[in-house]
């Protein structure tokens, strides 16, 4: 028997209704569909609570080391030659792009500078710290000393209006590469003549106090110049990564308690335990010099990563 059209659609909804009656019943009946729940994991949804409630964030919630990425709150590290040939005074070009998309023109000066460029190669070796020219064009213009294999970059900067920021990117050079062997493990360098010892200990999670100590010729030198407006700068680098970590010096010239040397203390947060590489930057006799240290953050209170943290 051949149904017509009307009446074949006719019943296909009155069907259609009963089944979803039918199915609206069932679900009265028995309630929301949803996973069991056991004990176990009834108690254990009630400790996370009990943990954020103590006032643990996520993980994800803690800071992000500076120069770990090429671009942050809408500011990017425009880096126009990230491959070059090795040599002496390697020509550097590169822009801060804002979050309009444009090079920023207007920075704060920080430490007597509108920007910090601190270029090192990933096995550590031939950090330099230096000052690039900002152009009409926007453009930052620096040379460098660099040996063929990969380098890291970092812009250490504050664009008027904004926040402080460092912001990395990477640069090859071609050659043959002969990567760096493991530093010894010493707490005195020695660079130029001069012997710098470090004293103190790195905690992760928890600001920690070092002291670096500059002689010369057995002597202290006690008659520092201020360079970029204090006696000294360190720059924290972690191993693995190259997490570029704020580092800072307490007092500063002409304050009336900072004395200039043989001592340069300084502020130090690492995020987590691990190996770390120090360079200190200290200005005697018109020359700047650099000093590198290794050194390994232990636990702190709590563990790994405690949440006293601070900068």
């Amino acid at each position: 028997m051949t149904v017509s059209g009307p009446l074949r659609v006719a019943g296909f909804l009155a069907v259609l209704g009963g089944v979803f009656a039918a199915a609206l019943g069932v679900g009265y009946a028995v309630g929301p569909v949803s996973e069991p729940i056991s004990d176990d994991m009834a108690g254990h949804a009630a400790a996370e609570d009990d943990h954020a409630a103590a006032g643990h964030a996520p993980a994800v919630d803690e800071e992000i080391p500076g120069g770990l990425m090429v671009a942050q709150g809408g500011y990017r590290f425009n880096l126009l030659t990230p491959l070059a040939e090795p040599g002496r005074g390697v020509p550097i070009l590169f822009r801060i792009d804002g979050p309009d998309g444009r090079p920023v023109a207007a920075y704060d000066v920080e430490h007597g500078k509108r920007l910090h460029l601190i270029a090192v190669r990933r096995d550590f070796s031939g950090f330099q710290h230096v000052h690039p020219r900002l152009g009409n064009d926007r453009t930052w213009r620096a040379e460098l000393d660099l040996t063929p294999g990969e380098w890291r970059l970092f812009a250490d900067f504050n664009p008027t209006g904004g926040v402080g920021m460092v912001l990395g990117a990477d640069l090859t050079l071609r050659g043959p590469y002969h990567p760096a062997g493991a530093p010894v493990p010493s707490r005195t360098v020695r660079v130029d003549g001069y012997a710098v010892s470090l004293a103190g200990e790195l905690t992760a999670g928890t600001d920690s106090t070092l002291t670096l100590t500059v002689s010369r010729n057995g002597r202290p030198v006690t008659d520092l110049q201020p360079y970029l407006q204090a006696y000294g700068h360190l720059v924290a680098l972690r191993e693995g990564d190259l997490a570029y970590l704020h580092v800072h010096p307490e007092g500063a010239p002409g304050d009336g308690t900072t004395q200039p040397g043989p001592d340069i203390v300084f502020d130090a947060a690492v995020p987590s335990v691990g190996k770390y590489r120090l360079f200190l930057d200290f200005k005697h006799g018109d020359v700047v010099r650099t000093a590198e240290f290794a050194l390994t953050a232990g636990a702190g209170r709590g563990g790994e990563g405690s949440h006293e943290h601070a900068h």
